[in-house]
């Protein structure tokens, strides 16, 4: 029995995952990976791979892009909605981004306000809260 149990832990399935779950996982946009990165499965030994030892492709992506909207956003300080609302739907590269960041267009400064007060209430609702549980147990 202790043989059939050894046998079985030894001989793990490996989980693999989508390009696009390794790709959003990655930080990176999918359409931009090399072709084979695109048809294959990655499992997560070859994602830990790729994370701790990026390949040049995955390195100039992550430095030039087209990045995916949620870094684009990110870099821009914004929140996915707002850059929809900004009129960007498509990837951006760094350069586009920075260009963006230089222009300062009024979209912008809006939707990185409203992101600021978005950040504040969700400090204060977690501030509240804790206060809530603390009084609770005061009166337990």
């Amino acid at each position: 029995m202790l043989d059939t149990l050894d046998t079985m832990t030894s001989h793990q399935n490996t989980q693999t995952m989508k390009p696009a779950t390794a790709a959003k996982k990655l930080g990176v946009y999918l359409e931009a990976t090399p072709a084979e990165f695109q048809e294959g499965v990655v499992s997560r030994s070859e994602l830990a791979e790729l994370q701790a030892n990026p390949p040049a492709w995955l390195q100039e992506l992550r430095e030039k892009g087209p990045h995916p909207r949620p870094v684009v956003a990110n870099k821009l300080g914004v929140s996915i909605a707002g850059l929809a609302r900004g009129g960007i739907t498509e990837p951006l590269t760094t350069e586009q981004i920075d260009a963006i960041k230089q222009e300062l267009p009024e979209w912008l400064k809006k939707e990185r306000a409203t992101q600021s007060e978005v950040r504040k209430e969700t400090v204060r609702i977690k501030e509240r809260d804790a206060e809530r549980a603390r009084r609770r147990q005061q009166g337990a």
